[in-house]
Formats: structure tokens, C-alpha cells, sequence
């Protein structure tokens, strides 16, 4: 165990660090030292990837926006990942902009969510972004429309937090064209895969049932469950059992060897 690792076991050390968050942007990472340390850990592992592949520019994308933390976070995040991997990183976040619409059934989960929540102040959010940018609308038309723009950079990571099932399962046309439009491998958070006491998250509703459904539907293609998240990080964050991996089986880089080669032969080798 290095030093910093046993550092990181004392009280307040934790805490400590986030008030001052110096050092690489690899460690603060590797040790969540980020207000939305799930954001930051997709981001990077998608530019590190892309890096791997020779892909200098990438997209990571937020589908529900809200009052727009989290974009800001991710926002942040990707430029000290710009700055420190030397890939680009276009942000990119969607919502109605209104709030929620109505549920379409029970599938939504309409006694957690309803019409209404969750709505936003978007002039007050865009006046405080810098480099991402803010699409409104139903993502029914806005993420097509958004697939479709001239010389788009792949998809790298996604952080779905539209709640309903149906939103979701819309959402999921950003992998549509997989080969061209996302890196071989997408990180994902879902952030309701889980939901407080009275929620009771199950495979047949909400985020989970739209993932299944997704996976069914697609025999080349899945949204699987980043397993034994756990066994890579210095400590259990709750977020890590929300991480899921889009895998596209047919793109064309699927395959490629993306372990340093420095590294191939270590027991960690990252």
C-alpha cells in the first residue's frame, strides 16, 4: 500500500483534501477528491481511453440537468481532465427545461416523480457555463437532432438521471450508430437505479426496466453493470453501484489492446 493510501485511512484526511483539492487530477480521482466524484471518474476514464485509442476529442453528456450542479461539476471536472490527459472534452447536458412531463404509467414510477420536478432556471444555469453547452427540449427530438451535428466528437460518458423509465429508455438513442458516434466501451451513471425507502427499485420499472429492455433489444450491444467497481477504488462510495458500461461488440476498436505497455505485466497495471 503506498503512503498516500495509508494517509487516506486517517480521520478527516478525506475531508481535508476536498477543501483543498491539490495534486494530480489521476489521484484526486482515483480517491474521489471531486463534489460529483462519479462524474469525474467517467470522464476520465473516457478520455484515458481515448487517449489509448488515438482519439483526441471526446463527448460526455448529463441527460437531466435540473437546477444544473451536476453539469457544472462535470463541467469542471472535464477541463482539468482536458488539461492533464491532453484529449478534448465537449459537455454537453439535456433536459425540457420545464421540469418533468407526465408519467406514462406505473412504469414511470409516478409515486416518487411526477409532473413538475425538478424544473429549471436556465438562464440563471447558462450564464454560468463557460465551456458546456445546455440543449432543451423533449430528447425525443433533441438527441437525434444532436447525433446528426457536423463533425461530433464520440460519445465517451453518460450520466442518465431523467428518472422515468420513458425518458430513459429515449435517452438511449445517444448510442445509436455506436460504431461511428461513442468510444467501443461508454461509461455510465444511473443515478435511479436506486431511490429512498419508499421508491423499491426493481427490474420491472424505471431505469432498471429500461436497461433490460435495452438489452434484450440488442444482441451486439449492452448496458451492463460495471462489476466489482469496488475492487479498483482505495475506498466504497456509494455512487459505484450505480456505474454501468454501455459495450458496443461490433465497433471496431472494440478489441484494440489499450493497457500501456508499460504495464502489461504488473499485477495493477493502472
Amino acid at each position: 500500500m503506498t503512503f498516500l493510501n495509508q494517509l487516506m485511512r486517517l480521520p478527516y484526511v478525506h475531508g481535508l483534501w476536498m477543501k483543498m483539492p491539490v495534486g494530480s487530477v489521476r489521484a484526486r480521482t482515483y480517491h474521489g477528491i471531486f463534489p460529483y466524484p462519479h462524474y469525474a471518474y467517467g470522464a476520465y476514464w473516457s478520455a484515458y481511453l481515448a487517449k489509448q485509442l488515438g482519439i483526441r476529442r471526446i463527448t460526455v453528456v448529463e441527460f437531466g440537468v435540473a437546477g444544473g450542479r451536476g453539469l457544472l461539476n462535470l463541467q469542471s471536472a472535464s477541463q482539468q481532465i482536458e488539461a492533464e490527459l491532453g484529449v478534448g472534452i465537449d459537455v454537453v447536458g439535456f433536459d425540457t427545461g420545464g421540469g418533468m412531463p407526465d408519467p406514462i404509467d406505473y412504469r414511470d414510477l409516478p409515486h416518487i416523480w411526477g409532473k413538475g420536478f425538478y424544473k429549471m432556471d436556465h438562464e440563471k444555469l447558462r450564464k454560468q457555463l463557460t465551456t458546456a453547452k445546455l440543449i432543451l427540449g423533449d430528447v425525443r427530438d433533441t438527441v437525434p437532432a444532436f447525433l446528426a451535428t457536423p463533425g461530433l466528437a464520440p460519445v465517451g460518458f453518460v450520466a442518465f438521471d431523467l428518472d422515468y423509465y420513458s425518458s430513459t429508455k429515449t435517452a438511449f438513442r445517444i448510442f445509436e450508430d455506436g460504431d461511428t458516434k461513442c468510444l467501443p466501451r461508454v461509461h455510465c451513471y444511473f443515478d435511479d437505479v436506486a431511490s429512498n425507502d419508499l421508491g423499491c427499485m426493481n427490474e420491472y420499472v424505471g431505469e432498471l426496466l429500461a436497461i433490460r429492455e435495452f438489452n434484450e433489444a440488442h444482441a451486439r450491444q449492452k448496458i451492463c453493470k460495471f462489476e466489482n467497481l469496488r475492487l479498483s477504488r482505495p475506498r466504497w462510495e456509494h455512487w459505484q453501484e450505480k456505474m454501468y458500461v454501455y459495450h458496443n461488440f461490433d465497433h471496431p476498436e472494440y478489441a484494440r489492446q489499450v493497457i500501456p505497455l508499460e504495464a502489461r505485466h504488473t499485477e495493477r497495471p493502472l
